[in-house]
């Protein structure tokens, strides 16, 4: 596969400590002719399912060859493997913890690498940030035409997380929220498609703490300002949302809670 020159990052990391410089060093240092671009460094600490989730929902907007890193890594410095994955013309690069277990389940023909050749790693590695001394100049390497089956060897035994998936009990479509973006809106894992195929042509009536919705919107200024609303987002997700407000504080659960939280589709007639 020919690379794209781009380098795409994933982490828990926040934005005020120097780790990211580090790797964005790295990666430079390597090819200084690569192109990186920050997803999103505003994971929940350890969050590897909602890292998970971000990733996949943004790789497939990338030209193909793009080399995607993402670095939730609790287990770092144990025995946890190093991985590099090829899927769907792109490559992974991250811990086996099952941050890439969706994306390698969606495509059955991926080739997943145990990363063991360490001439690809910077030569003193810490126990504690292998985000710099493996995954950074492994996504580099990558990004030079390096094939990925020479970094270490294959295996069939990925990490899995379990991957939630909405479903119907008592005539009700149930999802749950794997995400709050930087707005506040809360994104579910419920489809455009699965909405539609539970409620034909029916009117919803959508729940979740203690907001009640009982319609779909087109934009958010359908609503007053203040009120709450529901609508198709451009992944194609039920998103609950307030007008210029925020649903994350609207919907009356505590903060630590939503993610993962019950959101609820009954036919409304």
């Amino acid at each position: 596969m020919k690379p794209s020159g781009i380098i795409t990052l994933v982490t828990d990391f926040g934005i005020v400590d120097p780790y990211l410089a580090m790797m964005k060093g790295v990666i430079l240092s390597i090819n200084p002719d690569a192109v990186i671009v920050d997803v999103s460094h505003s994971i929940m600490t350890g969050g590897i399912a909602q890292a998970s989730g971000i990733l996949r929902e943004t790789y497939p907007f990338f030209p193909k060859g793009t080399v995607h890193v993402a670095v939730v890594d609790p287990g770092v410095g144990s025995d946890r493997r190093l991985l590099g994955v090829e899927a769907d013309g792109h490559f992974f690069v991250g811990p086996d913890n099952g941050i890439f277990w969706p994306i390698i389940k969606d495509y059955r023909d991926a080739s997943v690498i145990q990363l063991t050749e360490n001439r690809y790693f910077l030569p003193h590695i810490t126990s504690t940030f292998h985000g710099r001394e493996v995954f950074a100049p492994v996504a580099a390497h990558l990004t030079i035409g390096t094939d990925l089956p020479l970094m270490g060897i294959r295996i069939n035994n990925p990490v899995e997380i379990a991957i939630p998936s909405p479903y119907i009990t008592d005539n009700t479509l149930c999802g749950e929220i794997t995400r709050i973006d930087n707005f506040g809106n809360l994104i579910s894992n419920i489809t455009k498609k699965e909405l539609e195929d539970f409620l034909k042509y029916s009117k919803p009536l959508i729940s979740i703490g203690n907001m009640e919705i009982k319609r779909l919107h087109d934009t958010y200024l359908d609503v007053e300002e203040g009120e709450p609303l529901a609508l198709i987002n451009s992944s194609g997700l039920l998103e609950i949302a307030v007008n210029l407000g925020r649903a994350s504080e609207y919907a009356g659960i505590n903060r630590d809670e939503i993610i993962g939280s019950t959101v609820k589709v009954s036919r409304g007639g």
